[in-house]
This record gives structure tokens, C-alpha cells and sequence, in this order.
């Protein structure tokens, strides 16, 4: 369907993202239900593997889709509220090959549409044992700054700081420009 149930994206896709707090479609139905068009892939589709109980199969799964998205953004140049995405997800594997497999894909799809001169750029959110101890260094950071952040990157501050190096705001990228660098924080899970 092209909505989900609003739920699936403030567990999926995170109660603190821009996604969901500003750029949703969400109603509630004719039955009360609220509902969301949705905004990006990868959450309908890790439903759809658990609904369908594609985790009983062989792994990994590896599954791709292409989609209508909508989202409640300014509309300029390039950037519509309905966009097509292309995904590819998979499941059941923790191997870095299979991140290296999707990454030559989307690359190598890039090249096939006539893209030239492309450049990729790799970053590293580190794991759930590592990141919280970023996550306070940061914090640890920014708060000689709190007084200068924008109202969303207050709110950000406590409950998911990392969010606050997105800000497109030009205030709060002086601020990070020289904040802690995550790869010093990454352990070698």
C-alpha cells in the first residue's frame, strides 16, 4: 500500500528525525486509525519481511524495491513531495561483504543511468557498545554552546544529539564544525 500505519515509521524510522517530526503525511482513517504515506522504504519493507515471515528462509534475504514516497518539504528544484525511491535491503547477515555488495550495486546502477564523475563517501555510526560513549562526548561538547543551538537542536540535545550534526542551520554548523569525530569512538565490533 502506499500507507502504513503511523506507528512502523516513530519505531522504525526514529520519533526524533526529521522525517517523522516535520516532513509526514499523517491522518487518522475513517476508522480512527492514523495513518502516513509513506515517507521511505526501509520500514515497510522490514514489515513486510516479518509479516511475511521471510526470516524462516535461507539467509540472507535480499529483498529491493521501488516506490512512491511523500514527504512535506519545501518544494524547489529537484526535490518534490512525491519522489520515487529505489532500495535494497538485506537480512540475516552481519558480514561487511554484504554492505560491500549493496554499495557496488547502487554505484554500479548509478553508472548504468549515465552518471559520470560520482564520488562515494562512507561514514560510520558506530554500534550500540560504542556510540553512547560518542553521544556524551559530544554532549559534553555542545554544551558550552546550548545557549546558541537552534530550538530544534535544544530539543535534539538530550534525546539524540548526533541528530544535531544534520542541523542545516548556519548557527549550529559553527558549532559542530569542530565537534568530536565519531571514528575516534569506534570499537572494533
Amino acid at each position: 500500500p502506499m500507507f502504513e500505519h503511523t506507528e512502523l515509521f516513530l519505531r522504525g524510522v526514529g520519533e526524533t528525525t526529521d522525517i517523522v517530526q516535520k516532513e509526514m503525511y499523517t491522518f487518522n482513517d475513517k476508522g480512527n486509525r492514523s495513518i502516513t504515506l509513506k515517507p521511505e522504504g526501509t520500514a515497510p519493507t522490514v514489515r513486510a519481511f516479518i509479516e511475511n515471515r521471510l526470516f524462516n528462509e535461507a539467509q540472507p534475504t535480499k529483498l529491493y524495491y521501488m516506490i512512491p514516497c511523500f514527504r512535506y518539504e519545501n518544494v524547489q528544484k529537484g526535490r518534490l513531495r512525491q519522489f520515487h525511491q529505489y532500495g535494497v535491503e538485506v537480512f540475516g547477515s552481519k558480514e561487511a561483504s554484504v554492505d560491500a555488495e549493496v554499495i557496488s550495486l547502487a554505484m554500479e546502477g548509478l553508472k548504468k543511468l549515465g552518471l559520470k564523475s560520482l564520488s562515494l563517501n562512507i561514514n560510520n555510526l558506530g554500534c550500540p557498545k560504542c556510540r553512547p560513549k560518542y553521544n556524551e562526548s559530544l554532549k559534553k561538547y555542545l554544551e558550552e554552546n546550548y545557549d546558541n543551538l537552534c530550538g530544534i537542536c535544544k530539543t535534539r540535545f538530550e534525546k539524540n544529539p548526533m541528530r544535531i550534526l544534520d542541523c542545516k542551520e548556519k548557527s549550529c554548523n559553527e558549532i559542530t564544525k569542530n565537534a568530536p569525530i565519531i571514528l575516534d569512538y569506534i570499537c572494533e565490533e
